[in-house]
């Protein structure tokens, strides 16, 4: 029987103003949770890598073991070899993959670690099947994910809660679940995992730097990326109205009273020895 194939459609697309997020990434600001588990021979898989920057740490930080990053789009890993070799990094690789059905055997993997990936995918619960059946007994399975509904900001603004309706439902009409942060736990027990630590932390964006940054590539995403042709496309909104709500996040972005928290869920789950 053929393995099962991804079925959810990635929101975000890789639009500069998208990668300018995910290349600010490293595993100090996102992969917090899992770093006090790392061992320098470990065979670690990095699922969903992007443009390489938090495989490229994990490189470094398992300097006698190997890293694999894998990635849905081909495209995009040419960025992420490129962020490998210009750090000199002889110990990581990068392949296309798909997380419901991973070309790997069984008990290959120290760690397998997925950063914002299971909120767009089509069957979460199988991803971390494949998951854990790709870790070693004993092995460590990471996910984090952001959780939408959790996100919260000051001043309050109608247009940015307009963006953040707009945006859940265009992530759930591409299959995928942008409340996922709260579901991780119940995720990886349905995937049979029974070792689960679960916790939360967040980015915040406050100072002047980090609100016209943030606030500028989400202005910029809302109008430019494949997100904005899919939310018209799909009859959930106008171009006129993703203009406006750009424009509400350049406004919060100059407000000096600006504040900004993304919550995230984060699961560290070790597979039965």
């Amino acid at each position: 029987m053929p393995k099962p194939r991804e079925t959810a459609v990635y929101t975000h697309g890789h639009h500069e103003s998208v990668l300018r997020s995910h290349t600010w990434r490293t595993a100090a600001n996102s992969a917090g949770y899992l770093l006090g588990s790392l061992e320098p021979h470990m065979r670690v898989l990095d699922i969903g890598c992007g443009p390489g920057t938090i495989t490229a740490d994990l490189a470094e930080l398992v300097p006698d073991g190997r890293v694999t990053g894998v990635d849905r789009a081909p495209g995009i890993l040419e960025q992420a070899r490129a962020t490998a070799d210009a750090r000199g990094l002889a110990n990581v690789t990068f392949a296309v993959a798909d997380v419901h059905a991973l070309d790997f055997p069984d008990d290959t993997f120290c760690v397998v670690h997925a950063h914002q990936v299971l909120q767009h995918v089509g069957d979460p619960v199988r991803a971390l099947r494949e998951m854990k059946r790709v870790a070693r007994p004993g092995g460590i399975i990471a996910a984090r994910d952001a959780d939408y509904a959790a996100m919260t900001w000051y001043p309050a603004s109608r247009g940015m809660d307009d963006w953040l309706d707009l945006y859940r439902r265009v992530a759930r009409a591409n299959g995928g679940e942008p409340d996922a942060g709260r579901r991780l736990k119940a995720w990886a027990l349905r995937a049979g995992l029974t070792d689960i630590t679960a916790t939360s932390s967040t980015w915040t964006y406050s100072t002047p730097e980090e609100r016209a940054w943030w606030s500028g590539l989400w202005a910029d995403r809302t109008v430019a990326s494949s997100y904005a042709r899919r939310a018209v496309d799909g009859g959930h909104t106008t171009e006129r109205r993703l203009r406006d709500v750009a424009g509400a996040w350049r406004e919060w972005g100059r407000d000096e009273d600006g504040w900004f928290s993304v919550l995230h869920g984060e699961i560290l789950c070790r597979k039965e020895a």
